[in-house]
């Protein structure tokens, strides 16, 4: 295994880093590591240099069809090959540089609807997504369907030449700044549970009988909503291949979603300050002479080069036509729990300090990055998919064991 880029790759990185320089607004720079894209509400936002902000990056990635690097060129999307958009991943996750239109629209659904969408939603959706002017939303989880989402039980009922949806969705990120949502929905009641749904795009937000109730983590921050159809009226046109048999289409979705290019960047961010932190001689309560913390910081070291290796392993079957499966999988999963380890120990690091919130607060270690991340980083092991679920894909269909 060669982890060097070749000379064309160097040359790609460069000229990427070169753009970021150049194009990224001010607004956007110096964000800490994984911080949370801001691109969707700051489009929006009553502040007219957010606004400006959100508009100029939009603009420069839009010149080059960098909004969608992965889309081919014909749908307005860059065409750059897997392993261009692994490193043009790996360059704007290194600057935390958001994504244009969330990453639902952008890195899940453009790619769903490349592989699933029939022309006629292709031309309709995918130069909007592209151009900024369009966000959508994932309606997946419910109440009673997160782990187990094939027991979805929003219905969609025929009417003529459109569905009439009733249910409600939960745990749906941005879903207050969104134009649009798509969702897993029950067409056939009466189906096997995997076999009677379908993926409709509900392409307007405004439309009569949706409803959008925030919901407050326990960070304080609002992300996270819960979604309400009454009697909302879709075109039978917008659902995305065949009608029950949704569940393939969702799940291509997911494989998008789980592949975890930007995550493992994210990760090493995050290591890294943490270990530029408790390098720090001045750092506020700094217990890291610890063997404990010591040992556990070491380990998060290990945690880090082993999700790269998978994003690497990822990205290698991607680029030979090869579609990521438990693979992916394997790659969420250590993500997702190295991600909250690196919390934990960042917490640990620093002793009793770390229950300080305030980032102003001259004694908050790292500005109290790592505790308000501790509690952050708890959905990263359901989000996408919950770490059980995603040991029960690995053992099914990476290890072949029987189920249950």
């Amino acid at each position: 295994m060669d982890w060097q880029d070749s000379p064309e790759q160097a040359a790609f990185r460069s000229e990427v880093r070169s753009f970021i320089e150049a194009r990224l607004p001010e607004h956007y720079r110096g964000r800490p590591p994984g911080a949370p894209d801001e691109w969707v509400a700051d489009r929006g936002a009553p502040e007219p240099e957010r606004r400006e902000a959100a508009r100029e990056w939009a603009v420069a990635l839009g010149e080059r069809g960098w909004v969608a690097p992965h889309i081919p060129t014909e749908y307005g999307g860059g065409g750059l090959s897997k392993w261009e958009q692994f490193i043009y991943n790996q360059e704007m996750a290194r600057v935390s540089a958001p994504v244009v239109g969330s990453s639902h629209s952008v890195e899940m659904l453009t790619p769903t609807l490349v592989v699933h969408g029939t022309d006629a939603q292709k031309s309709a959706y995918l130069p909007r997504i592209l151009g900024g002017e369009m966000v959508w939303c994932q309606g997946y989880s419910e109440p009673g369907a997160g782990s187990d989402l094939a027991s979805v039980q929003t219905r969609a009922v025929l009417d003529g030449d459109e569905y009439v949806v009733n249910g409600q969705k939960i745990w749906t990120t941005n879903g207050h700044h969104a134009d649009a949502i798509f969702a897993m929905v029950r067409t056939d009641p009466d189906a096997p549970k995997h076999r009677g749904i379908s993926f409709l795009l509900i392409d307007d937000m405004a439309t009569e009988g949706v409803m959008v109730r925030p919901l407050v983590n326990m960070a304080w921050e609002h992300g996270f909503n819960e979604v309400f159809f009454e009697n909302v009226r879709v075109p039978a046109t917008n659902v995305v291949g065949d009608v029950n048999r949704g569940w393939y289409v969702s799940m291509t979705l997911l494989d998008f979603e789980r592949s975890g290019v930007r995550q493992a960047t994210n990760v090493r961010r995050q290591f890294n300050q943490l270990l530029g932190e408790v390098r720090e001689p001045r750092a506020p309560g700094s217990v890291r002479n610890l063997p404990s913390v010591r040992a556990e910081i070491a380990d998060r070291a290990i945690d880090t080069a082993v999700c790269e290796n998978f994003s690497l392993r990822v990205i290698s079957m991607q680029a030979v036509g090869l579609i990521p499966n438990y693979e992916a999988s394997m790659g969420k999963l250590r993500i997702s729990e190295t991600l909250q380890a690196i919390s934990r120990t960042g917490v640990r690091a620093f002793g009793l300090y770390s229950n300080l919130w305030d980032p102003e607060d001259e004694r908050s270690p790292a500005r109290a990055d790592f505790t308000q991340r501790y509690l952050t980083s708890i959905p990263h092991t359901i989000g996408a998919g919950t770490s059980e679920i995603q040991r029960n894909i690995i053992a099914t269909r990476g290890l072949g064991l029987p189920r249950g």
